[in-house]
């Protein structure tokens, strides 16, 4: 099995990413940066920001690093506080062996109580009754512009905000009774403690955020919030790791009704300098495929660095040169087991296509180590069953179903239950010379005409092979709407937008639409209809619907799965239309 977290060994030539990176935040003439690392959920944005601390643990000057998961904070009352207190308690720590730099150290970690106090105050309302009164507004507006003298005291500061009195109580003995608490004046004291400090340690801070979008709206929008206290102050960098379109979705979820300019504007103020994962090829696939299966097959040490490093420079000199053969990587290397090693390259080698150029899949790295821990599940199931399934078989199988979806899959399990594990469609796909747009598909895989053909031509032959076992072990493994369920931030976006859409028509949701990639298309009609499918009452047309509908016109693979579903629901009058204009009918 492989982890699913993220490596501080490339594994994907992404070093001249974080190396990039370095470079950036070193650069004493730019600081202070904030540095943007995007890319969707599993491209690899956390195995950057590893490969960058590293890159700065092993150069020549020092500096303080910082990293903060989100993430880990997701269930705290007040995640703006949860960034300053790390940051606050890395400063001390750094600072135990000098009195002077550590009285400094406390004497900013003791401001960051206040600053939390004031985050929570900020909240409270918004927590407990929804949104602060109108009088709660009033009050903290007049707080950060300074109010009649910028001063109040605990009863002003407690009473300011609805449901804050019990979070003000837990901290009385941060505010003196006389009227001494200026939030502008602590921000502004808050910032200058921090300044002074990083000019007596004299090294620059760097903090690493990752997994926001991991988060919830509130969350996300709040750690950023606390990020922006530190914005423009000297030797300071942060390297953000996030998907773009999650966090502009959190901004509208938080800041309620805010425009699509107002969000993206939210994002490019807070970011000086995005940095996009690049989007692995087959290439960078196959190297991918290949160091996995070398750490599964008992590589350490040295033997995978040196055949780490030969990849990577293959990866770099891609632009005139071939890959690297299979044999060439295995000689000269102290390997164990060469000759099945050399087979399960070949296998990897025959895959990286089909994983990289796959709509389902992408190239994403978590996805492909999610798929193969799947393989490698059943492949423990089947042992203890006494089924005969090799691994290939599963993966081949496994691959279909990913790269597919759902609709295609079923179809394809149909068939193997009805023609006694050899469907004899697979004959036709697999026979030598075989022309695809020759060969009668079933209406549900017609859509992936250039998969089936690269698919059909992986080893082994299914046409040679009893499917029955696999019939049955897929049934218990890979439940219905599992095959495309990773989905990146536009295709959520895209999915509450429709969600929401209650009438025929939407300008709302034809535009989101229109914003959303067509690869994302199918994912979010699986993770619509998975939303769909438990309501009980089908007598009147639910919110949705339309917006299932309106995402079927855009697309011929959204529409058949969307017209199979509404076929299996319980028959009501106002489906009938909706069916009709679908399937073309007057």
């Amino acid at each position: 099995m492989w982890s699913d977290k993220e490596s501080k060994i490339d594994f994907l030539n992404f070093n001249e990413t974080a190396e990039s990176i370095k470079d950036l935040i070193t650069e004493k003439n730019l600081m202070p940066i904030s540095v943007g690392v995007f890319g969707d959920w599993g491209a690899g944005k956390s195995t950057i920001l590893e490969l960058t601390k590293s890159a700065l643990a092993d150069d020549e000057e020092d500096y303080i690093q910082v990293s903060f998961d989100a993430w880990m904070f997701q269930g705290y009352d007040d995640a703006k506080a949860a960034l300053l207190e790390t940051i606050a308690t890395t400063l001390v720590k750094r600072a135990e062996a000098d009195k002077s730099l550590s009285a400094k150290a406390k004497d900013f970690a003791s401001r960051v109580n206040k600053i939390r106090l004031m985050g929570l105050l900020m909240d409270a309302g918004g927590l407990i009754a929804g949104v602060p009164t109108f009088g709660g507004f009033q009050k903290l507006f007049g707080m950060f512009s300074g109010g009649e003298n910028g001063e109040y005291d605990f009863e002003d500061v407690k009473n300011g905000v609805e449901g804050a009195g019990e979070v003000a109580n837990k901290n009385k003995d941060l505010l003196s009774e006389k009227k001494d608490f200026s939030p502008p004046k602590e921000i502004k004291e808050f910032r200058k403690a921090y300044s002074d400090l990083l000019a007596e340690f004299g090294k620059p801070l760097i903090v690493y955020v990752d997994n926001l979008d991991r988060c919830s709206p509130y969350n996300a929008i709040s750690t950023l919030e606390a990020i922006r206290l530190f914005l423009f102050l000297p030797n300071t960098a942060f390297v953000i790791a996030a998907d773009e379109d999650m966090i502009r979705l959190a901004v509208g979820e938080y800041h309620k009704g805010s425009s699509q300019r107002h969000q993206t504007d939210y994002l490019d103020k807070l970011i000086q300098i995005p940095i996009h994962v690049p989007r692995p090829g087959t290439l960078e696939i196959r190297a991918y495929l290949i160091m996995l299966v070398a750490l599964d097959h008992g590589v350490t040490g040295k033997p995978l660095e040196a055949l780490r490093h030969q990849l990577e420079l293959n990866l770099k000199m891609s632009w005139k040169e071939d890959a690297v053969a299979i044999d060439d990587l295995l000689e000269g290397k102290e390997l164990q087991d060469v000759s099945e090693l050399r087979s399960k390259f070949v296998v990897a080698e025959q895959l990286a296509p089909l994983l990289a150029e796959s709509s389902n899949i992408n190239g994403n790295p978590r996805i492909v180590k999610r798929l193969l821990n799947q393989v490698r599940i059943r492949r423990k199931t089947a042992l203890r069953r006494g089924m005969q399934l090799d691994e290939k078989t599963i993966t081949k199988l496994v691959i279909f179903e990913r790269c597919l979806g759902t609709r295609a899959t079923n179809k394809f399990y149909q068939m193997i239950d009805s023609e006694d594990g050899k469907p004899k469609i697979l004959a036709e796909l697999e026979a030598d010379g075989a022309n695809i747009d020759e060969i009668a598909l079933p209406e549900e895989w017609k859509a992936e005409k250039n998969f089936l053909a690269k698919w059909s031509r992986l080893t082994p032959k299914f046409s040679e092979v009893d499917l029955t076992p696999a019939l049955y072990l897929s049934k218990e493994n890979v439940p219905m709407g599992a095959f495309g369920t990773v989905m990146s931030g536009a295709a959520q976006k895209l999915v509450m937008a429709l969600l929401k859409q209650s009438q025929r028509i939407s300008i709302a949701s034809s535009k989101a639409i229109e914003d959303t990639p067509p690869d994302d298309y199918m994912p979010a009609m699986d993770a619509l209809l998975e939303k769909l499918r438990p309501i009980g009452d089908w007598s009147k047309c639910p919110d949705g619907i339309f917006g299932a509908r309106l995402l079927a016109e855009k697309d011929v693979r959204c529409k058949a799965t969307f017209l199979d579903f509404m076929k299996q629901l319980p028959p009501a009058r106002w489906m009938t239309p909706i069916i009709e204009e679908l399937e073309g009918a007057k």
